[in-house]
């Protein structure tokens, strides 16, 4: 994955109930939250990691995420989700927010942003 088009961006249903200007504010909001994760053994964030497969907005606000981990045995997995849950509630206007860990597909280098790449030197 590159920066020209994340395939986790958030997403929401055409027609949706929330104002544009809300929605383009909330969804910036909520990636700026994502970023303030980390996985404690990698200098880079989760978002960036292309740790995040799915973000969706409901039309009550209402945020549902699928992530995943670099491994399946990672030592923070049962702590991670609560860290997105923390991150993201935190943005203005989110009423609710629900994070599911999937593993299909499986996790992989090339799904890192470009900066995620810089930060860990993998050129």
């Amino acid at each position: 994955m590159n920066d020209q088009s994340p395939s986790n961006a958030p997403q929401v249903t055409p027609g949706s109930a929330i104002p544009p200007e809300e929605l383009d504010r909330m969804t910036d909001d909520i990636v700026s939250a994502l970023k303030t994760v980390y996985d404690p053994e990698i200098p880079s964030d989760i978002y960036e990691l292309g740790l995040i497969y799915r973000v969706d907005i409901d039309d009550d606000r209402n945020v549902a995420i699928d992530m995943t981990l670099t491994a399946p045995g990672c030592p923070v997995a049962g702590e991670m989700p609560g860290w997105v849950e923390n991150a993201v509630a935190t943005v203005q206007g989110v009423q609710s927010v629900k994070v599911s860990m999937v593993f299909d597909p499986p996790w992989d280098q090339s799904r890192m942003s470009d900066e995620a790449r810089v930060a860990l030197d993998m050129w």
